[in-house]
């Protein structure tokens, strides 16, 4: 662990962590000055939105209802505006690949056949120091065309001819989350700033040399004030750098409740940079259970795999985002098909896929252009089916879904949802989330568990959903009243079936997992105690404002 005499400052960022190889060709004087310039200049501005969605989360909690804002109704209403036109290397996005930056799944990904890469910052990777830097080390390494790796098997892997390779958008980490190894001041900047700054320091010229241009993923976002501070950032990191204003373009994840009631308004906040929405399924579940946790049976949902896209309340979020987007010239991207093909098992595969196919055909046919999966072999499952609706055509912008009817009642209606929960629901949520938890310790974000990929937004939903049983007294289909004490014996339970091995992070997953499920007071997003209490070199223990205003 570093002392503190071991910290040195450059530009006025103060740097915590064991410095790991190369570090000093991403954090080098300039590129430290430019992430230092870009926080000062919004530091306050982030810390006033995320008290704002404590102060949400109040009044919703307290029976307040989201509706469509009375005061945007002006920038719904007027037919006339559009976001800028699709970018180079956007404007065809029918099938993106998504997954974590590291080396193998850098090259994997860029050789998938797939349109778009979303190299991801976020929820399937680790926040760890040197998963941070390295991620950026690998981006730059594959836009040069530098970048391969060999397995402990020896397989090699290598680059695909430029031209065949997919358009990388980034996914930097949420405004929740902040990078503690990184100080200003005595205070850490933003992890998003850092990974949205570090990329495009060193990348943005390059990208546009290339003929593309710096592209994003932006999570998280809970209203149309958060994505005008990205606006903001944007501006300001393009003036930095004597870049046109407008080259940067940015897909917004739709992956909160609340942003569901304002998909027009941030689009219309990001306009000369925005390119779309995504449907970010799992952490939308995730976001309505954390927002209605203690508001009684009208929402609480059933297992989480009985949640899926057809239930009433994800239909009209899907339809009204496609809506939106092609209103205003923006694409609609689908939702994750977490599939892992296990080649073990030809029949459990050919179900999985057929599942995918269904599920990409619903997108396609309701009018998204594109949609993702999280492994190479369902990119030709994903394009099959979105060719054959798109043809020729790049992308299918023409479909104004104007048979749609915007509805913020039909947003909420989880009382319609259909299904139950059972038992074996509550023990799969318990053994998922502590897998994946202690994955997540050990430096993987994305994690194959009974062959779904899973990421953060999977453990999240895993225990907000028993935490939200717990308080509800909710029943299960067998009729046992779900309690604190049931829950425990069945933690227990999960937990002595779990396989050890040497070097393994069960014990801590479990201690994290039991912190974040089974607390009173409910921690808004487990990632980060966990990055608190095991990833901070410093080993600081988050502090009950960071708990609660994230």
């Amino acid at each position: 662990m570093n002392s503190f005499t071991d910290n040195f400052t450059i530009n006025g960022i103060t740097l915590t962590a064991q410095p790991i190889h190369r570090q000093n060709e991403v954090l080098t004087p300039d590129a430290l000055e430019f992430v230092a310039r870009l926080h000062k200049a919004t530091a306050e501005r982030r810390q006033e939105l995320m008290q704002a969605r404590h102060g949400r989360r109040g009044q919703i909690a307290s029976g307040q209802d989201p509706r469509f804002l009375p005061e945007t109704e002006g920038i719904r209403n007027d037919p006339n505006w559009r976001v800028a036109p699709p970018a180079p290397g956007l404007e065809d996005r029918r099938v993106e690949i998504t997954g974590p930056v590291d080396r193998k799944m850098t090259i994997n990904a860029l050789n998938s056949g797939a349109k778009v890469w979303l190299a991801d910052m976020e929820d399937s990777s680790t926040p760890t120091w040197r998963n941070v830097i390295q991620g950026q080390l690998n981006l730059t390494d594959a836009l040069e065309r530098r970048i391969d790796f060999t397995s402990p098997e020896g397989k090699e892997y290598k680059l695909r001819a430029a031209e065949d390779l997919p358009t990388i958008v980034v996914r930097p980490r949420g405004w929740h989350l902040p990078e503690k190894h990184m100080l200003i001041d005595g205070k850490p900047v933003a992890g998003g700033i850092v990974d949205f700054g570090l990329y495009f320091f060193h990348n943005a010229k390059r990208l546009l040399a290339q003929g593309k241009g710096p592209y994003f993923y932006l999570p998280k976002i809970e209203n149309r004030l958060e994505a005008r501070l990205w606006n903001d950032i944007f501006i300001l990191a393009q003036d930095l750098l004597g870049i046109p204003q407008g080259t940067i373009r940015a897909t917004v994840l739709i992956e909160t409740i609340t942003a569901a009631f304002e998909m027009e308004e941030i689009l219309y906040e990001l306009r000369d940079h925005a390119s779309g929405l995504n449907a970010g399924r799992w952490d939308y579940i995730f976001s309505l259970i954390k927002n209605f946790r203690t508001r009684g049976p009208r929402f609480v949902l059933p297992d989480r795999g009985q949640v899926t896209m057809t239930q009433p309340f994800m239909r009209a979020y899907t339809e009204q985002l496609v809506r939106a987007c092609h209103r205003r010239g923006a694409m609609a991207i689908g939702g994750m098909a977490a599939a892992v093909p296990n080649r073990k098992d030809e029949a459990a595969n050919t179900a999985s896929f057929e599942k995918v196919r269904a599920d990409k055909t619903r997108e396609a046919n309701d009018g998204f252009d594109g949609s993702w999966v999280a492994h190479p072999d369902l990119v030709p499952v994903c394009r099959e089916v979105f060719s054959g609706v798109l043809g020729e055509r790049p992308n299918q912008l023409d479909r104004s879904r104007e048979d749609v009817t915007p509805d913020d009642r039909a947003l909420i209606d989880v009382a319609s949802t259909e299904g139950t929960i059972t038992e074996t629901g509550i023990r799969l949520n318990i053994e998922v989330g502590i897998r994946y938890i202690e994955s997540w310790l050990r430096g993987n974000g994305a994690v194959a568990i009974h062959n779904l990929m899973e990421d953060a937004a999977t453990a999240e939903i895993s225990r907000s959903q028993i935490w939200q049983w717990i308080y509800s007294h909710a029943i299960t289909e067998q009729g046992d009243v779900i309690t604190r004490e049931w829950v425990e014996d069945m933690l227990d339970e999960e937990f002595a079936r779990l396989e050890r091995f040497d070097g393994d992070r069960f014990a801590d997953a479990k201690s994290i997992f039991e912190e974040v499920t089974l607390a009173e007071d409910f921690p808004t997003f487990l990632t980060i105690p966990a990055y608190a209490r095991f990833l901070t070199e410093a080993r600081e223990e988050a502090t009950h404002e960071e708990l609660v205003a994230a």
